[in-house]
């Protein structure tokens, strides 16, 4: 439907054109997806906080991942500790091994300092020593093995965390895509008609793809690094506080730097995705209308503004990912100069005797391993503000206005007469210009309307109306006597079938696409309204008759075949009220006679509304309302209409220009008795 009715914009006319550009600087003042959207996007934490926020039915399973980490961090940051103790058992027992045997370690160290070795008495005195006993590799094993034993069992946490942390992000996304689309069957058709579809698609596609990647890699990171930091610096205050300062004197240092560079980097990341979308949008474009470029030699032209907008996103992508990526080395810069602080510190202490080799080791371990979980926090950053900012282009689309919600109950019986009747109608795509206003008339069961006017008088904003694509301003439209805002929009749209001028079949067998129309229609349905519309005629030729698969673009068969598939779907939904919109403008003269006959078999004991452009199409209708600037200036049959010669006189000798007037109007009423 979103194909169909996007023509509503662009065949309606100057004036209507006007209106939806209009609606396109609304949509850009709202933030959705224009250059305001941009500078939304650069608000970090709200998005991240809502990003997050998917999360919150995950409970259970982010209790148990926390748990898992935390569990997994504590065994990984006290075996350093340990560690540190099997050093002493080696470098005690290599020191003890050089003293005098039956000494105790008092009596060694007051004849060190009577030999005037102060340094190294020092030393040992802030250690455990047995003087003449070697290493005890019984303790020593001892502590190996129970090192081993917490790296292990942090490991299987570390996996255990990894495994859940998928299975519960996997299922947020799920529901994310599933929220997006729910939403795009919930958006109005102005929505579409204001943006260019390589951008949604580029929303609903690879914004996603991207959020699902930062929160599956960057947020397990970020966590665990995050428990490390904290575990670690409570270890580093307990072996040695003096140096634990000296360490995190790094620490602001660094969340300055990172915070500096990052918030450049969030606005350069918004940027690349809007370029993403631009040219997406640019490409897709490029695709579609391929055919009408080359007809009017714009390729040069349409490589121009992709070169544009490719460079547009190298710049983008290329300042983003430059301008994050040197949060890593100027965090590791500043991460070596406390390293040297502490190594020097540390040396001094051990020597002093204010603390062991095994807790200088130790120590120097958690220096090591405290800036790396800040470099891994500061690498996931690039990934973590690519996703936000994917997130704010997501949750701008899911915040956008929906049509109003359903709230009708009324409905209608199995088979309506098809009376419609409009009242006093008025309405405007935007407020300041009004398109129709005050408009009545009334569309009898079973009759053929046809509505005619120039471009932009409002013919196809009409019978969008009546399906309900855009709702009223004021007045009112009924079925049958009930008002069609009183109807659901699947009740109202469930009796009215449409043929458009753009025939649009989906991926699929000729079968499928008829089939389309009334999706529990039988094979003798199908085969019943394709005789009716003239398909089988030409699918019987067709090597695998029924069976044959349309392509992505429905370039195996001809735009005429396609418009009488088209007709078929309509004709097997059997619907009490029929919209043909300019559905033979784009077939050649030959096929128009079997377009004719099938809409004519179509709208047989149907009301039918046709916009028609080809005014010769028209002429049998019962009532022709000739419309202008959204008003109906002239109503009645086509006989009647070239007496008055009036607005309609005027556009049906338009087409015939050049020609003898009489002879037109003579040959008319020759075709007309006919």
């Amino acid at each position: 439907m979103a194909r169909n009715t996007g023509k509503t914009a662009s065949t309606a006319g100057p004036a209507a054109v006007d209106e939806a550009e209009e609606f396109q600087e609304m949509a850009i003042d709202d933030g959705w997806g224009g250059q305001q959207s941009v500078r939304k996007a650069r608000h970090f934490w709200p998005s991240a906080a809502r990003l997050i926020g998917l999360l919150a039915p995950e409970r259970l399973g982010l209790a148990l991942v926390l748990l898992f980490v935390a569990a997994g961090v504590v065994l990984t940051v006290i075996a350093p500790r340990i560690l540190g103790q099997a050093m002493d058992v080696i470098f005690s027992g290599v020191v003890g091994r050089g003293l005098p045997q039956g000494a105790t370690q008092a009596q060694v160290i007051e004849g060190l300092r009577a030999q005037g070795q102060n340094d190294l008495a020092d030393m040992i005195s802030g250690m455990t020593v047995v003087p003449g006993a070697g290493i005890d590799f019984v303790e020593l094993g001892r502590l190996i093995m129970i090192v081993l034993a917490m790296y292990f069992v942090a490991s299987v946490f570390m996996w255990a965390q990894g495994y859940i942390l998928n299975r519960l992000v996997m299922r947020v996304v799920y529901g994310l895509r599933r929220d997006v689309e729910d939403k795009l069957n919930r958006l109005p058709l102005n929505y579409f008609d204001t943006r260019q579809r390589g951008d949604v698609l580029s929303r609903v596609t690879n914004d996603v793809d991207n959020i699902q990647n930062a929160l599956q890699q960057a947020f397990a990171q970020l966590i665990q690094s995050l428990l490390t930091v904290i575990g670690i610096v409570i270890m580093m205050f307990i072996v040695s506080w003096q140096m634990a300062l000296i360490a995190l004197v790094a620490l602001p240092l660094s969340g300055i730097a990172a915070a500096v560079i990052g918030t450049r980097a969030q606005g350069l990341f918004a940027a690349q995705w809007k370029s993403t979308g631009a040219l997406n949008g640019q490409i897709e474009e490029s695709f579609s209308g391929h055919d009408l470029m080359k007809v009017f030699g714009r390729e040069a032209d349409a490589r121009e503004s992709f070169e544009e907008r490719n460079e547009e996103l190298f710049r983008a992508s290329f300042g983003a990912q430059f301008v994050s990526g040197t949060i890593y080395p100027v965090m590791q810069f500043i991460s070596y100069l406390a390293y040297v602080g502490i190594a020097v510190v540390g040396g001094l202490r051990v020597a002093s005797g204010q603390m062991t080799l095994g807790d200088a080791t130790a120590f120097i371990q958690y220096s090591r391993e405290f800036t790396q979980p800040l470099g891994q926090m500061a690498g996931m950053a690039n990934m973590l503000q690519s996703g936000v900012a994917s997130s704010e282009r997501v949750f701008e689309f899911l915040d956008a206005d929906e049509q109003d919600a359903e709230t009708a109950t009324e409905k209608l019986p199995a088979k309506t007469d098809g009376h419609v009747e409009f009242r006093n109608v008025t309405f405007s795509y935007t407020p300041d210009k009004q398109l129709i206003e005050d408009l009545s008339f009334t569309a009898e069961p079973g009759h053929t309307v046809a509505i005619v006017g120039p471009t932009g008088a409002g013919k196809t904003t009409l019978v969008n109306l009546v399906m309900r694509f855009y709702e009223l301003q004021d007045g009112s439209i009924t079925l049958d006597g009930v008002d069609i805002t009183h109807l659901s929009r699947a009740e109202l749209r469930a009796k009215v079938g449409m043929v458009l001028q753009d025939a649009w079949l989906f991926g699929g067998s000729i079968y499928d696409n008829i089939r389309y129309g009334k999706l529990d229609a039988t094979e003798e349905q199908v085969m019943e309204a394709a005789k009716a519309t003239f398909v089988d005629r030409f699918v019987r030729a067709l090597p695998d008759g029924y069976n044959t698969v349309i392509d992505e673009e429905g370039n195996n068969v001809s735009a005429g075949e396609k418009q009488l598939i088209t007709i078929a779907r309509a004709f097997v939904a059997n619907p009490s009220l029929l919209i043909l919109d300019e559905a033979t403008s784009s077939v050649d003269t030959r096929t128009e006679v079997l377009v004719q006959k099938a809409m004519a078999a179509l709208r047989t004991d149907r009301t039918s509304f046709v916009i028609a452009h080809r005014l010769s199409t028209i002429r049998d209708a019962d009532t022709i309302l000739v419309m202008e600037a959204g008003r109906i200036v002239e109503q009645g049959a086509h006989a009647q209409l070239l007496d008055l010669k009036g607005a309609y006189y005027r556009l049906y000798m338009s087409q015939f220009a050049g020609e003898d007037a009489d002879q037109v109007l003579e040959d008319d009423a020759t075709a007309v008795h006919s």
